[in-house]
């Protein structure tokens, strides 16, 4: 299990929720979250914002600081996904203003200063970009201090989930995805190649239901409603790809996915393309390849691994 200290960089999002569900389930050894920062992406910033602090108040983890980050894409409007995560960006789920406080700085900010003060900091972005290429572009000194970064986006042979060409997060912000994968920072990705390989089907929710904790009972809801149904209609799939939770999956269980050593890079000015991941699967260019693409996974295991952190709470 990862303990490295992580900075998650979110934009909740029902697959962001549960990503951070399994994160933050109370255990005898946590993972080491030093901040939550949030972009805009599944929905405008201000709700994104809520949800995280939402999320984190429900798993019970105040000591965790939330940080509202960019509220537009580096250069092009903001495109956002309500039509698959309802209108407050987390369907399913009763919607309240936490308790928990936002924190005055802002997650860009948050970056820098966690970067340049704590050592071998792992970022694990699971949204568009843009906090991320912002930090890179404002402080470059914290690129080599950053020892990795986990990233759920992109696609290959799944083409894309929001163009024919791209898929959501990288469409969002493509200035912003091309910056970070253009650094030298060892990444690792799980695109839709291996996010669609992850699929949630009726029979495991119900399996979810059966734990029978005050959190699947937040949980059951949002896997069973607008967010599931979209997915199997757009992708004619008996399931729901839970994109996000794929990369607290690899802190938690690496051994989980295959990977393919890569070199990728992100197109940004083309209308038709925008968004694009250009992985070079068979090393035909010089690119460095400083990715892991992820290209298979355990999906038994990864669910298996998902009822294990969801029963944790039954602790609380």
């Amino acid at each position: 299990m990862e303990t490295r200290p992580l900075i998650f960089d979110c934009d909740p999002g029902q697959d962001d929720a549960i990503s951070l569900m399994m994160a933050l389930a109370p255990s005898d050894t946590p993972l080491d979250i030093r901040a939550i920062t949030v972009t805009a992406g599944n929905t405008v910033l201000d709700k994104c914002q809520r949800n995280a602090r939402m999320i984190v108040e429900l798993c019970k983890r105040t000591d965790i600081p939330v940080y509202a980050g960019c509220d537009a894409p580096l250069e092009l409007p903001l495109a956002t996904a309500e039509e698959v995560h309802g209108s407050e960006g987390l369907d399913g789920v009763e919607i309240f203003e936490p308790a928990l406080p936002l924190q005055a700085e802002h997650a860009v900010d948050a970056i820098i200063r966690i970067c340049r003060t704590v050592d071998n900091v792992l970022i694990v972005p699971t949204g568009p970009l843009t906090n991320i290429a912002t930090a890179f572009r404002r402080a470059p000194d914290i690129i080599s201090r950053v020892r990795e970064i986990v990233i759920m986006g992109g696609a290959r042979s799944e083409a894309g989930n929001i163009t024919p060409s791209a898929e959501f997060n990288a469409y969002v912000d493509p200035h912003a995805a091309a910056e970070v994968f253009a650094t030298s920072v060892p990444k690792t990705v799980f695109g839709l190649d291996v996010t669609h390989k992850t699929l949630i089907r009726p029979d495991h929710v119900k399996k979810l239901g059966d734990l029978n904790n005050y959190m699947t009972d937040i949980l059951v809801p949002m896997l069973s409603g607008g967010y599931a149904e979209f997915d199997a209609q757009k992708f004619g799939t008996n399931g729901t790809p839970i994109h996000d939770a794929c990369t607290t999956a690899y802190l938690l269980r690496p051994d989980l996915f295959t990977f393919r050593q890569v070199g990728i890079r992100v197109e940004a000015e083309s209308e038709l393309t925008r968004g694009c991941t250009s992985v070079d699967y068979w090393h035909g260019t010089d690119w460095d390849r400083d990715c892991q693409w992820a290209v298979g996974a355990d999906a038994d295991g990864f669910f298996d691994l998902m009822v294990e952190r969801l029963a944790l709470y039954a602790k609380l």
